[in-house]
């Protein structure tokens, strides 16, 4: 009687472990696969190229400066376009890898001071903190997709390194003080990148790219077909970064605002103007058309 006591006391612990490992295994493996930021990705098929064209982008979405934050970091992420312009200049795959080590701060750095702020202050964030992360996740995902297609030289890497340290040390020093100003320039630095995947595309479309396999990486977290291809990719994380460009200029309006709860809508109609896309960037251009957000 105790043996078989024993017995049955023994299969139901090793059911239950195995219950258990395997609930693991599939949270680990969720884990391993975050979302993306854009609802057009989570889909119960696969997307294709048509499909990835169709998605809203607001290609040449340019907000005009008001005031003095505004413009200066409107000039600031100019000057550092010139610098990104010159070093890499059609290294395309290149300039994603140092955009994605950099454009991954902001909303860690962000999510960091706005969740102690929510701690300190006994009070709920409204969202942000949230959104925030899953930004600067989704831009470590971009890095971790141009990874697989090339490597960075030992130069490029060093580059990396103090860019990010400096970046990070100034972006929390003017994040505390001035975050408005911190998500207009991070706003502004997603422009600029919507106009380079842009470039990006036009290199492909041309053949001076080759439109080589998607990595499986980038298939599975942005739910490509199998089929898909280089161009497919850049489609989809141009996509993401045009979500970036709206989400951080909304932000810094809500600050401006003070209507900070993102459950809400955002009252005042601000400014912006659709710029056609050329070799100098969208900032260089005349406008062609202007709307209300």
């Amino acid at each position: 009687m105790f043996t078989r006591l024993t017995r049955t006391m023994l299969r139901q612990r090793q059911t239950n472990f195995s219950h258990l490992y395997h609930s693991n295994q599939r949270y680990l493996s969720k884990l391993d696969q975050p979302l993306p930021v854009r609802e057009e990705f989570v889909k119960p098929s696969p997307l294709n190229t048509k499909e990835l064209e169709a998605i809203p982008c607001d290609l040449g979405k340019h907000r005009i400066p008001s005031g003095a934050s505004d413009w200066l970091a409107w000039k600031l992420v100019r000057l550092l376009r010139f610098f990104a312009d010159g070093f890499f200049k059609e290294k395309y795959v290149h300039r994603g890898i140092m955009l994605e080590t950099v454009a991954g701060v902001p909303g860690i750095v962000a999510g960091m001071t706005r969740h102690l702020s929510s701690l300190r202050k006994f009070r709920t964030d409204h969202g942000w903190i949230h959104k925030l992360l899953h930004e600067a996740e989704n831009e470590r995902m971009h890095l971790m997709t141009w990874m697989q297609l090339t490597t960075p030289s030992p130069f490029e890497r060093f580059i990396v390194i103090g860019t990010q340290a400096l970046f990070f040390t100034c972006y929390l020093s003017m994040y505390l003080v001035a975050p408005k100003a911190c998500h207009r320039f991070v706003g502004y630095l997603e422009e600029e990148a919507v106009v380079s995947y842009t470039h990006f595309l036009e290199q492909i479309d041309a053949g001076k790219i080759e439109n080589t396999p998607a990595p499986q990486l980038a298939r599975e977290y942005w739910n490509l077909g199998p089929d898909a291809t280089l161009r497919d990719v850049v489609l989809a994380v141009r996509a993401d970064e045009a979500s970036h460009r709206d989400t951080n200029h909304e932000m810094a309006d809500r600050i401006w605002e003070h209507q900070e709860d993102l459950n809400t809508k955002l009252n005042s109609p601000h400014h912006e103007v659709i710029l056609p896309i050329t070799r100098k960037s969208a900032a260089h251009s005349k406008p062609e058309t202007q709307k209300s957000q």
